[in-house]
This record gives C-alpha cells, structure tokens and sequence, in this order.
C-alpha cells in the first residue's frame, strides 16, 4: 500500500512540474498583451492631452489605464503563485531524490562489501561444486549471473537518480531566479499604478474647477444615452409587433392587442422556444463579443468618476479593444436590423435576436451581415470604430424582449 501511494504521488508531482510551465507560458502571454494595451491606452491620452479635448474622456482613458495595470497585478499574481507552487513540488521531488538515492547506495555499499568478502574465485567455483545435484548448481550459476546484473543495474539507477537530482536542483534554481524577476516587475507595476491614481486625481481636480462645463458635459452625454436607449427600445417593439404579426397569421392566431403585457414580448413559435432557452442556458458561458479586450464601463448605476455623489446610468457595457478589431456574435441568431446613425455614418448597430433574447453591438464602422441573415457563434459582425484620439470601444447591450439585462453575466 505505501509502495502504491508512492507511486501516485510521483505522478502527481511529475504531472504538476509539467503542467506549470505552460501555465506559465499563457500567463507571460498574457502579461504581453496586457503591457501592449497599456502602451496604446498611454499613446491615446497623451494624444487626448496635446488636443486639449474633454478632460472627461482624458479622465475615461485614465481609468482604462489603472484597470489594465491592476490585470497586470492580478496576472503577475498568479505567476508567483505558480511559482511558489512549482519551487515547493521541485524541494519534494528533491527530498524524494535523496531519500531513494541513500537507500540506493546504502544497498550498493553492502553489495560491494559482501562482492568483497567473495571476491576469491575458489570459493565461488566451490559454491558450484558443492552443489547437491547438477538442477542445484544451475541454479547457483543463475543466481551467480542474476546478482551481477542486479549490481549493475543498482550502479546504473544511481546514476540515473544522480542525474534527476542535479535537473531537480536546477530547476529549483531557475524558478527561485523567475520569482525574484516575476516579484521585481510586481513592485514596478505597484509603483506605475500609484502614478496613474495621482494622476486621475490631479485630472479629477482641475475638472472640478470648472462645474459648470463638467455638469453640461455629464447633461449631454446623459441624454445622448436616454435617447439611445429610447431608440433601441422602439426598434424592438417594432420587430416583436412584426415578429407577432407574422406567427399569428401563420398560426391562423390573434396577435396580441397593442398596450398589453403580452404585445412587449415574442410570441414564441415551438423553434423560438428552443432558440430561447439555449440561449438562457449559456449564460455565463457566452464568448465575449471582441476577441480581446476589457470592460471599462460597467452596466446598471455607476458613480461618476469626478462627483461620486451623481450617479450614471448605463444599460449597456462599454469593451475597450485593439484598433480594427471587429464585433462577433456571442450566439447564434438572425440578424433583425442594422441601425446607422444619422448624425455619424461611421456609427453603426446590428441587432441579433436569439428566440426572445437581443444581443446588440454598437459603435460598428462598417458590417459584414445583412438584415435576415442567420449568424453562427462567434461570426464577425463588423468593425469596430476608431475615434480620432485613437480609442476602439464597442457597446453591448443584452435583452429579453424589451428589458435591459447585464450583459457582464451573460458572458464567460
């Protein structure tokens, strides 16, 4: 049984020295890409700062800026976690080494004296002799041949456990060096991210010098929202009264009357239901709509970075991502429409309808699909827009029927 248990552990500890490095090796991918979002998240506000423009947009790229060094912190976290745990599995394999290795050489030692002792020729070809019968000296021959071999073999597995000690020692050695590096660029991204905090509260102050132009800024972008919002809400009623009216006349069936509860919701068809309920049953399972990027702007009642007494409203997330990046279906569904703003071509929406589920991808500059088409899970959408300082963000917004959800639970 204790040889068994040895056993298992030698597997588990052979696995986990295997499995870290390339845990490492996502999570150093990881940090690269992070660093390069850092970089270009920098040149924007730099390039927001020369142009003088919105202090609040300034403030908004800042913000993106500490939330992307504090994913730095949590991923050089997790390195030296890995680390730790990779240093204390190498000092077992170790122990386990040198345990094996001095019984080894204690059994060789006693072989070697005892080889010693019957070293003389003679006796070994009286030991043959004095055999009872010629079954009893073949088998003393045999023995003879098998202790040989079993003493080389026991030389031989010294070597080997000699050498795995050394590999073992070096391991341990160059893990101890990647900690100490991983634990350097800790404390440097620590003092990076105190640096941006300072400088969103020096941002925030000079803001506050001025109320009035702060508060119609906040007035504008507040109502630019309330009528988006209000325009996506018409553009679906539409579709479920469209969508409502079809089904009834197929089913021979009344469509349900206008300024009723039952009128805001889809009339569901036996394949929108299964639609529907597949789509429900992946929640916090669905990819994200960019293939990198993070949130910067959280759904529901959020303080206002500068007064955090006023609270802003968004019924969307906002995903900072890479320049060209493009928008892609979190699940599969038919395109409904393709909203363009009037007042930015450049600004445009496709809406995406999963039984009586929406998924909405906003700020698109271009699209690949066109209204009616089926779209597979994860089908690129369109381009995502580039503003003039440099900053590539997308909103996505989740419904069912005609109501908000948050789309932050929805995705994996």
């Amino acid at each position: 049984m204790n040889h068994f248990f040895k056993i298992i552990l030698f597997f588990f500890i052979t696995t986990m020295c295997f499995a870290q490095p390339s845990e490492q090796q996502k999570l150093e991918e990881r940090k690269a890409q992070i660093l390069k979002e850092i970089s270009e998240n920098k040149s924007r506000l730099e390039s927001e700062k020369k142009k003088e423009k919105s202090v609040l947009k300034q403030i908004d790229q800042q913000k993106q800026l500490i939330q992307l060094r504090q994913k730095l912190l949590n991923t050089t976290a997790k390195q030296t976690r890995l680390l730790s745990d990779d240093i204390y599995l190498t000092q077992l394999e170790m122990n386990k080494l040198n345990r094996e290795l001095k019984v080894l050489k204690e059994d060789y030692e006693k072989m070697i004296v005892k080889s010693y002792k019957s070293r003389n020729e003679q006796s070994r070809i009286m030991f043959i002799l004095s055999s009872e019968s010629f079954l009893q000296a073949y088998k003393r021959i045999q023995y003879m041949k098998q202790y040989a071999d079993f003493r080389k073999m026991q030389g031989e597995e010294i070597k080997v456990r000699q050498q795995k000690l050394k590999q073992a020692e070096i391991n341990l050695e160059n893990s101890k060096k990647e900690k100490e590096v991983v634990l350097a660029q800790t404390e440097k991204e620590k003092q990076e991210l105190e640096k941006e905090k300072q400088e969103q509260e020096r941002l925030v102050k000079s803001i506050q010098k001025d109320k009035k132009k702060l508060a119609a800024e906040i007035s504008k972008k507040q109502k630019e929202a309330k009528l988006l919002e209000k325009k996506i809400k018409q553009i679906i009623a539409a579709e479920i009264a469209a969508a409502n009216k079809r089904n009834a006349e197929k089913s021979g069936t009344a469509a349900p009357k206008a300024g009723t509860a039952e009128a805001n919701k889809f009339m569901l068809t036996p394949e929108g239901k299964i639609e529907s309920n597949n789509f429900k049953a992946n929640k916090g399972k669905l990819p994200w709509p960019v293939e990198k990027g993070n949130i910067f702007q959280k759904y529901g009642d959020q303080p206002h970075p500068v007064h955090k007494n006023l609270t802003v409203h968004n019924s969307s997330i906002e995903i900072s991502t890479e320049k060209g990046s493009t928008a892609r279906a979190v699940f599969a569904g038919e395109v409904f429409q393709i909203q363009v703003n009037d007042n930015n071509r450049n600004w445009k929406a496709v809406y995406v309808r999963h039984g009586d589920f929406i998924t909405i991808y906003m700020n698109l500059s271009s699209v690949n699909v066109v209204k009616g088409q089926k779209v597979s899970i994860k089908q690129k959408l369109g381009t995502i827009h580039t503003d003039s300082s440099g900053s590539t963000t997308m909103k996505f917004a989740v419904l069912q029927n005609t109501t908000y959800l948050n789309p932050e639970l929805w995705l994996n």
